[in-house]
């Protein structure tokens, strides 16, 4: 391999590239699913190619392939160059990368189950097991219980002299309860909504998941949701679950670091940001007690690497302390901008595309409360959990969230359930509003495998930690 990117780069420089780089990436995925006593879907799925970027006269070019063969890596690298130079032709500004180490490294995820190794029947007789649990509850309508495996094999090589292997698993699943009465539709979902929780672990994080042992308490609230009463509507202290919490995070403070948001070049899918530069160090994003950090160290978690897709280390930073906005996700080319050298969040949605800014683990850490503390100190209010649907505008300034389910608190104590619960809010009211966050002993980090960005759209798996959290005065109506 180390031939054939040096090839790569060898031919970029000779045709006029001052950078160039090439990832080689192999993927595996291999999904499963259980519908209603059936398979619904058995898939296995493999992907093999390598993309070249380059500078040339000041511009990127960019050029891809499926054939791994020197011809064809001769042939791309040249196409790269000639694309930078015709960008070059009507580019504003030269591109500055800021500078990095040279790195020769090897890193790999922590494995104690290959999950590609264990038998099909297995992974089967594991979600029929709880996809049973759950059709056997009266009132079900839809059981279904699901597992996704993925292992990337990336190597990085840069003009500069770095040369980076990786081998990143992932492991995750997901059991889902709907129940239905007339027109009224009601599911509940664990570990979490949206295909469950997702790790980089192999398959003793599945197992470790007891999808089985929570099936039953899955399907029996499912049901009966369909008898609860309606979400009040008014305004009211809430407390949030961690995974309704995390996706919080992800929409409201997330995205709108990601500094090629701010500086309108990621503008087009979904819009730009109102952390504008002028706030850097000066805006009051929440409360003193919020504090937000990325974090793509942490062991286990989804968005966890050693190495971005520019040959950035995997990094720990500060995005939020004390309330205060401290920091964006960079990559070498942003970060001059503001005087800083990236913080390691470049990565693409296979070898076919370009690096974007991403996520990595963003988390809401945790504080010295609890949830049965903070129950205990609201006289009417509600705690929701487990989302079921999101929207935020495109500067991620109001937003509105449903959950699936909400319980009442009156007077320090859960009371009803509720039924179809939503809140809405403008980001930074609405962070300056928390007023408690639960500790470290309830705190978890939640892996997001679905997070969309870019023209072509790349899909990136990230993370997030959070402990439940508590906020007043929020606007809360019915979500029908």
């Amino acid at each position: 391999m180390k031939d054939l990117t040096s090839l790569a780069l060898d031919v970029a420089k000779t045709y006029g590239a001052t950078y160039a780089d090439i990832r080689v990436i192999d993927e595996e995925h291999e999904s499963i699913a259980i519908k209603n006593g059936r398979a619904e879907e058995i898939t296995a799925s493999t992907n093999y190619g390598f993309g070249v970027r380059v500078i040339a006269d000041g511009s990127w070019g960019f050029a891809s392939s499926f054939l791994v063969e020197k011809a064809e890596i001769e042939r791309v690298a040249r196409l790269a160059v000639e694309i930078a130079k015709a960008s070059a032709m009507i580019r504003k500004e030269s591109a500055v990368l800021s500078p990095i180490p040279v790195i020769q490294d090897n890193y790999k995820t922590h494995v104690e189950i290959d999950p590609f190794k264990v038998s099909l029947e297995d992974k089967l007789a594991l979600l029929s097991r709880a996809e049973e649990t759950v059709r056997k509850i009266p009132g079900v309508s839809i059981s279904r219980a699901s597992m996704d495996i993925f292992r990337e094999k990336k190597v990085f090589a840069s003009l500069e002299g770095s040369y980076i292997e990786q081998e990143i698993t992932e492991s995750g699943a997901a059991v889902d309860a709907t129940a239905i009465k007339g027109s009224d539709i009601q599911e509940r979902s664990y570990p979490n909504s949206h295909g469950g929780d997702v790790a980089t672990a192999g398959y003793e994080f599945i197992k470790g998941l007891r999808l089985d042992e929570n099936a039953g308490r899955v399907g029996e609230e499912a049901v009966a949701l369909l008898s609860a009463k309606q979400c009040p509507s008014g305004e009211f202290t809430i407390i949030l679950d961690g995974s309704q919490l995390a996706l919080q995070v992800h929409e409201s403070c997330g995205h709108p670091v990601e500094l090629d948001r701010v500086l309108g070049m990621e503008a087009s899918y979904a819009g730009t940001s109102f952390l504008t530069l002028d706030k850097l160090n000066k805006f009051q994003y929440g409360s003193p007690i919020v504090n937000i950090n990325a974090d793509a160290t942490i062991p286990g978690a989804l968005g966890t690497f050693g190495y971005d897709d520019e040959g950035v280390p995997a990094q720990r930073f500060d995005i939020i302390r004390d309330g205060l906005f401290v920091g964006y996700l960079t990559n070498r080319e942003t970060a001059p901008v503001i005087g800083r050298q990236s913080n390691g969040c470049a990565r693409a949605d296979g070898w076919g595309r370009i690096p974007l800014i991403r996520m990595t683990n963003i988390n809401l850490l945790p504080g010295d409360s609890s949830l049965e503390e903070m129950i205990s100190e609201v006289k009417d209010g509600l705690y929701l959990a487990t989302n079921r649907s999101w929207s935020i505008d495109d500067k991620r300034l109001n937003f509105q969230f449903a959950t699936q389910v909400g319980w009442e608190i009156k007077n320090g104590k859960l009371g009803a359930m509720v039924k179809n619960p939503n809140y809405t809010g403008i980001t930074p009211g609405f962070w300056n509003s928390c007023d408690a966050i639960a500790g470290k002993d309830e705190w978890r980090v939640w892996g997001l495998p679905n997070c969309g960005k870019g023209e072509p759209t790349q899909i990136m798996h990230v993370a997030h930690g959070a402990a439940p959290a508590r906020f007043r005065n929020v606007k809360v109506g019915v979500g029908r």
